[in-house]
């Protein structure tokens, strides 16, 4: 099993990394989120790879618990690796997490290919799964101001993607006011 990957970046695509080791390059599909942090030429990856009768695919994330995140929602029944990819690549893991805590399936509905049984599916799946206590997401008011900013952002026709890219520019000492995040957010977006 090839747990890690570390090589320099030769190629940078929307759904993919090509990675060079040693003279050879290894594509690594990744979810976007994953694809956008990464910047300059050397990469390190956690990895997953799926062997498959007719392919063998490498999966790479940034961290050990994105890599977790995608293992936990492949052993869900229906959700094959390209799928989970797709969750990952529309949602931050934190959004998972706090959708499947939150018991918010309309969150996960939003991912192309999530229909509302199978967002269901996915949250009563991941309940055991999601780290509780210290080591999740906290619930505080201020995740729930998060998650009507982030409603009404995509109410206005904004994808989850740059609706996360907007909660992301919402500096931590802001007003505690919906509203008021909204129009940084808004500014943000250019809007």
């Amino acid at each position: 099993m090839i747990a890690t990957l570390t090589g320099t970046l030769t190629r940078k695509d929307s759904d993919h990394l090509i990675v060079d080791i040693g003279g050879i390059g290894i594509q690594v599909q990744a979810p976007y989120a994953s694809i956008e942090q990464i910047d300059g030429e050397r990469v390190f990856l956690y990895t997953r790879l799926i062997v498959r009768e007719d392919a063998l695919t490498l999966y790479g994330f940034i961290s050990e618990a994105e890599r977790g995140l995608f293992d936990a929602l492949i052993k869900i029944n229906g959700i094959g690796p390209k799928l989970a990819l797709t969750i990952l690549s529309t949602l931050s893991a934190d959004n998972i997490r706090s959708a499947v805590i939150n018991d918010r399936p309309e969150i996960l509905a939003r991912v192309p290919g999530i229909g509302k049984k199978t967002a269901h599916k996915i949250i009563l799946e991941l309940q055991d799964k999601v780290p509780t206590g210290l080591d999740a997401i906290p619930t505080s008011e201020a995740h729930a101001l998060s998650a009507e900013v982030m409603d009404a952002l995509t109410a206005l026709g904004y994808s989850i993607i740059e609706a996360q890219s907007a909660l992301q520019s919402i500096p931590i000492d802001a007003p505690e006011s919906v509203e008021e995040r909204i129009l940084i957010a808004l500014q943000h977006l250019g809007a």
